[in-house]
């Protein structure tokens, strides 16, 4: 992404609260690449971008992450307690 990009990539995750570090990729050519990253530190940082770029849009869009099937209506969102009883066969 050019530098207009990564300033409106960087204000949206600002606004979501993500976590990451918009930079370009060579720290000496702000008019180059940029990318999103773990951490601002050049020699030690991982490149995050298309993780960020979709938590972002799923954020945006309010869909959920596909490794989080929707939950039936009705069900608990959590652990409960209680007994299973299996159906009764029908003889």
């Amino acid at each position: 992404m050019n530098a207009e990009e990564a300033r409106r990539v960087d204000a949206a995750m600002r606004r979501l609260a993500l976590p990451g570090v918009v930079a370009p990729v060579d720290p000496r050519d702000a008019s180059g690449e940029w990318r999103v990253y773990d951490q601002a530190d050049p020699d030690g940082r991982l490149d995050i971008t298309a993780d960020t770029l979709v938590a972002v849009v799923v954020e945006l869009s309010g869909a959920r992450p596909l490794r989080q099937p929707p939950q039936p209506v009705g069900w608990p969102s959590g652990p409960a307690r209680g007994f299973v009883y299996p159906p009764r066969r029908r003889r």
